[in-house]
């Protein structure tokens, strides 16, 4: 049965390692967020280093995940000091479990206050796609998917939440 694999990737307007108010509330609401993701029902799994390093992303040993990377539009920092970017990488039984984590509860709360941490950009922050249930989703094809979306739109192979498709390859009802 197919598997529903989603990237998401924001750049943030101060590095993580900023002690500023703003960026604890985000670290803070961020794990509750991670939390609460990993409970909704249809939720598989999501990208994590296998060390467990948290804060680390780049060289971070990702496992089957892949090597982490970003798209060509992110000119921030690529060190623990100068990181500026928020990206998640997750597995789903199906759209409407996806959605619905993203779009109720705490993950609403904490979109409803993105303009506060991210910067304003006229790039995708999500892509969604199917996977066979033996595939594990990598950051370089999420990246890859991304990246198409914002120069060709969604197609059967990338898509959003709001022009979403089948696995089947049929548009599907957002």
């Amino acid at each position: 049965m197919p598997r529903l694999a989603l990237y998401t990737f924001g750049v943030l307007t101060c590095p993580l390692s900023d002690p500023a108010p703003a960026t604890r509330e985000f670290y803070a609401l961020g794990e509750a967020v991670y939390r609460s993701v990993a409970a909704h029902p249809g939720y598989l799994a999501h990208a994590e280093p296998a060390g467990g390093e948290q804060g680390v992303l780049f060289g971070a040993d990702w496992g089957a995940w892949g090597e982490f990377a970003v798209p060509a539009w992110y000119a921030k920092g690529r060190t623990p000091d100068t990181i500026a970017l928020a990206a998640t990488l997750s597995l789903w039984i199906d759209l409407g479990s996806a959605r619905d984590a993203v779009y109720t509860g705490l993950h609403r709360e904490a979109l409803t206050r993105r303009l506060d941490w991210f910067e304003r950009s006229p790039h995708p922050s999500h892509v969604l796609w199917w996977v066979s249930e033996d595939v594990t989703p990598t950051w370089q094809e999420g990246v890859e998917k991304l990246e198409r979306l914002h120069h060709d739109g969604p197609a059967p192979h990338r898509f959003t939440f709001s022009r979403p498709y089948t696995p089947e390859s049929a548009p599907a009802r957002a």
